[in-house]
């Protein structure tokens, strides 16, 4: 392996590291029944000052969740592409090994949502239809940092050599990003410790998508140059 795809992994085991850590802090510093129906939380005084801070706007909970569903659009998009290359290419080996890699991620982002419905960290700060619900980490976060970071990958392989489309494509991505953690915070269905292990877990992901890549395309390249 060379050396650049050896420091990818390392990163990429760091960011998992540093994930797995802050969840360990969350169930251990500052632990307090400050949620709804005295439900737990980790560094309660710092998510209680933000949550008290921002509030609950449930318009901004709808938004967020219609910028999920764009995101999801673009997986079903890129899903739907690799499904007519294998059609027409009649193996699966054939397929974009770019977007092979892409529902590997896919994979995984389901993996972890049911992980973390099931082991629970901690629940919303407000009720949704009466019921606790299981907040850590926030899976909107999570699977639209997933799904619209290794789109703007993608992107940049489409369109390297059209600059403008590329900006515009790489452009709606940050936005659609930047407006999930935004509303997210604002809407205050998560405590604020959510939405950073969703960046944390996400960016962990995104960047093993990105190893993962970079190491077939050296593959790739070291085959072309035996052929």
């Amino acid at each position: 392996m060379q050396k650049n795809s050896k420091k990818n992994f390392i990163v990429t085991g760091f960011l998992f590291l540093i994930f797995l850590l802050f969840t360990v802090l969350i169930k251990t510093i500052d632990v307090k029944p400050v949620g709804p129906n005295q439900s737990e939380i980790g560094f309660a005084s710092l998510n209680l000052f933000l949550f008290d801070f921002f509030g609950v706007n449930l318009l901004w909970y709808n938004i967020t969740c219609c910028l999920g569903g764009i995101a999801i659009l673009f997986a079903f998009g890129f899903a739907v592409a690799g499904l007519c290359q294998l059609i027409k290419r009649k193996h699966i080996l054939k397929v974009d090994f770019r977007i092979l890699a892409m529902g590997g991620l896919y994979a995984l982002v389901v993996f972890f949502y049911v992980f973390f419905e099931l082991v629970i960290i901690n629940y919303r700060p407000i009720l949704m239809d009466t019921e606790l619900e299981a907040s850590y980490p926030s899976s909107h976060i999570m699977l639209t940092v997933c799904i619209m970071a290794a789109a703007a990958l993608q992107f940049r392989q489409l369109f390297g050599n059209k600059l403008a489309l590329l900006i515009a494509a790489e452009g709606f991505c940050i936005l659609l990003i930047a407006g999930m953690l935004i509303g997210r915070l604002l809407s205050g269905v998560h405590w604020f410790t959510d939405i950073a292990a969703g960046v944390l877990l996400a960016s962990a992901l995104v960047m093993l998508y990105y190893s993962a890549v970079k190491r077939m395309e050296e593959l790739q390249n070291i085959s072309d140059c035996h052929q």
